[in-house]
């Protein structure tokens, strides 16, 4: 560790600067056009034949690349659209990652008030396992099931089973797969399930379902035709259930053969684990972020993949080639001497990403908050630039703050309830716009969310799905100086607050006989703000109070107080008095 000198030792211009330390950062927007021209120029330089298949896609006016970062201590990954920030993910060295991971637990106790379990799976924190999540999972609105591939055993439980009977069915001590589906928060422990699903690159693999079917988000009709054709052909356990994602679209039978052989593998050495080991204890984890980023991103609608670390950069090359061969053209190693975020207007993004006021393209802003039981989002529209009438100008602003609402929803990875105060619109077929906005907006959600149409007083109400921390919780904490309250005292309340305490401390003093009729003298030590405003507007008041009560009152400023701490000193013998 570098030896670090004491203040009092440094050189005289080190302690020069420590005396003036740097002004706040002020976070300046990047203009979406010069975003989006810097997009469409790299979008040039493509290879000719990548630029042939490009053009005659459905997304030819799109420009995607996904750009990864690899540092000592994190791992970051951003996806971006036409220059823009669309998400954007990172890992710590050392985190665990709890969401997806499936342990074997023990039941530790069953709170019949709460129809909850709690597991001992092995972590500092206990497992909160609902009843409702013990028994089979109903069917998924978000899939269309086209198989049913259950055994006898399980038709039976799903009949036969209810929640009142999970306490005979799972008494305290017994042992239980179960897996993440929320991250610790807080003093919460981890929320799970025991309806298991471990995801592939093209398909789910459910191991205690027996429903089979494609997810509803591959909307051509002819092509879920075919892919329900492939997934009756494929082999799959009794007793076991299997999903078609919405990267399977266009693949052919193969890859979803050799996806499902590597998920049952992987299913079988979680089953080995099981019963080889006694303890509680995790059996399956997800795989990083360069792992999960290939299983997740890498679609055909990504036109290049940017990595700054050769180690990461031979990793995907290698799992690209796994998955689709001729897409490993699209992986790029970045060689710049500029950091890898900062070349792509990244970092600034991001900054941006975690300001409370957002500014919207056509002026105005939305301002975010984060509490304890809700996220709200206000519309502002002041300086917004509308074109037309007013009422045409409200709903421009509408639509565009909701848009933007979505993308920051996205990438603070906000969850649970969310609130937006939209601009007062009378008009149903208004707001009916507003609403189809958003909702649009969010289909690109990986998350499950609800959104609820607009009310009369123009509140836009949506849930999302929270699995782990807020980003700006968990980079965060709470400001150690306002306590997270992010305001403190002012000095005219600060002022009330000295005077109110000093004629206190006066008049109890004033009740000793020693001290009657001769002139106490006392020293206030405070911050530089509070002293300006006892100098300037509030000079006759100390004065009234020196008169009143015959004292002298000094005062000293320093900086390193507190602005809402004080200390009042008895000048006689030099202690603090309360």
């Amino acid at each position: 560790m570098p030896d670090i000198p004491e203040k009092d030792n440094l050189p005289q211009d080190e302690n020069e600067a420590l005396r003036h330390p740097p002004k706040p950062h002020e976070v300046v927007p990047i203009p979406t056009k010069e975003l989006k021209e810097g997009a469409r120029q790299r979008a040039k330089k493509l290879p000719l034949l990548q630029r042939i298949v490009k053009h005659f896609s459905k997304d030819k006016d799109r420009f995607r690349e996904l750009i990864i970062n690899s540092e000592p201590l994190e791992k970051r990954a951003a996806l971006l659209t036409d220059g823009v920030l669309e998400k954007y993910e990172l890992e710590r060295v050392g985190e665990q990652r709890m969401v997806g991971a499936i342990f074997k637990g023990r039941i530790q106790n069953l709170e019949k008030g709460l129809k909850a379990a709690f597991v001992d799976i092995g972590q500092a924190k206990n497992a909160f396992l609902h009843y409702w999540d013990m028994l089979p999972a109903a069917n998924d609105s978000s899939v269309e099931f086209i198989r049913d591939n259950e055994s006898a055993e399980q038709k039976s439980k799903r009949e036969k089973y209810k929640i009142t009977d999970i306490p005979e069915l799972f008494p305290i001590g017994s042992e239980i797969v179960i897996q993440v589906t929320k991250d610790q928060i807080g003093t919460k422990g981890p929320r799970t399930t025991t309806n298991i699903a471990i995801p592939g690159r093209f398909i789910v693999l459910m191991p205690f379902s027996g429903q089979c079917g494609v997810s509803r988000k591959i909307e051509n009709s002819v092509e879920r035709d075919r892919l329900k054709k492939l997934l009756r052909k494929l082999t799959i356990p009794q007793g076991m259930g299997v999903i078609i994602r919405t990267a399977g679209e266009g693949k052919k039978l193969r890859y979803f053969v050799r996806d499902l052989h590597m998920l049952l593998r992987r299913w079988a050495e979680i089953c080995n684990t099981i019963n080889s080991t006694e303890k509680p204890c995790m059996l399956y984890q997800e795989p990083d972020l360069i792992e999960r980023t290939v299983r997740d991103f890498l679609t055909e609608d990504i036109d290049r993949i940017l990595v700054d670390s050769e180690e990461d950069y031979q990793t995907i090359l290698k799992a690209v080639g796994e998955i689709s061969p001729r897409s490993r053209s699209k992986v790029v190693r970045y060689k710049d001497n500029i950091p890898i975020f900062e070349r792509f207007n990244i970092e600034r993004q991001i900054e941006q990403t975690y300001m409370r006021r957002v500014p919207l393209p056509s002026g105005g802003e939305i301002v975010i908050d984060e509490t304890e039981a809700l996220t709200a989002i206000d519309v502002n529209t002041s300086g917004h630039k509308g074109k037309g009438d007013a009422k045409d100008f409200v709903v421009q602003a509408n639509i565009e703050a909701v848009k933007e609402s979505a993308r920051q929803i996205r990438l603070r990875n906000l969850g649970g309830l969310i609130i937006i105060d939209t601009v007062d619109m009378k008009n149903p077929k208004d707001r009916k716009a507003v609403f189809n906005a958003l909702r649009d907006a969010m289909s690109m959600d990986r998350a499950k969310h609800q959104i609820l149409p607009i009310s009369q007083l123009g509140i836009l109400q949506m849930t999302r799905q929270r699995q782990q921390e807020s980003n700006t919780t968990s980079l965060y904490m709470g400001c150690p100086y306002c306590q997270g309250r992010g305001i403190v005292k002012n000095p005219r309340t600060m002022s009330v607050e000295i005077q109110r305490r000093l004629v206190s401390v006066i008049r109890r003093l004033r009740g000793i006989e020693a001290n009657v009729g001769r002139e106490l003298s006392f020293r206030v030590f405070l911050h530089p703000l509070n002293l300006e405003r006892l100098r300037s507007d509030d000079r006759d008041s100390i004065s009234d109070i020196e008169k009143a009560y015959n004292v002298s009152l000094s005062f000293r400023a320093d900086p390193s107080f507190h602005v809402e701490n004080f200390k009042i000193l008895n000048m006689e013998n030099g202690e603090e008095v309360r």
